[in-house]
């Protein structure tokens, strides 16, 4: 396997999703960095969020119909997806992982981790009556 040139672009988007809690989509991390880097173009932006994901430093969140979500936390943890504004939050919880004992009960095969998203409407939706 060949060392992954570095890539001023890519190391900002690691830097701008680093402590983050919002959960950005790619069109706000494009936003951002274009303050400071007025010559980044959103193509960039996809792609090397694409690429990040794939080496497994970030992580990709999908809202079903809404944008994707980006994640600079890839430590074991879950999301709330809200079905009415796309918002995505970190769910503090117990830990869970007694489902993988469950989900290897009928499997043969080697699983090797699981990712769980809750969805409904978040706070601020459901204060505001409105729905999906």
């Amino acid at each position: 396997m060949s060392t992954l040139k570095y890539s001023r672009q890519r190391e900002s988007i690691k830097n701008f999703l680093a402590g983050r809690k919002d959960h950005p989509t790619a069109e706000t991390i494009y936003s951002s960095l274009r303050q400071e880097q007025p010559r980044i173009s959103l193509g960039t932006v996809y792609r090397n969020l694409s690429l990040l994901t794939e080496l497994g430093e970030i992580r990709k969140i999908s809202t079903d119909d809404g944008p994707d979500h980006f994640d600079g936390d890839i430590s074991q943890h879950h999301h709330f997806i809200c079905r009415q504004c796309h918002q995505v939050s970190d769910l503090h919880m117990e830990n869970i992982d007694y489902i993988l004992d469950t989900a290897k009960k009928n499997f043969q095969g080697q699983i090797e981790g699981y990712v769980a998203n809750f969805y409904g409407l978040c706070e601020e939706c459901k204060k505001t009556g409105n729905r999906p």
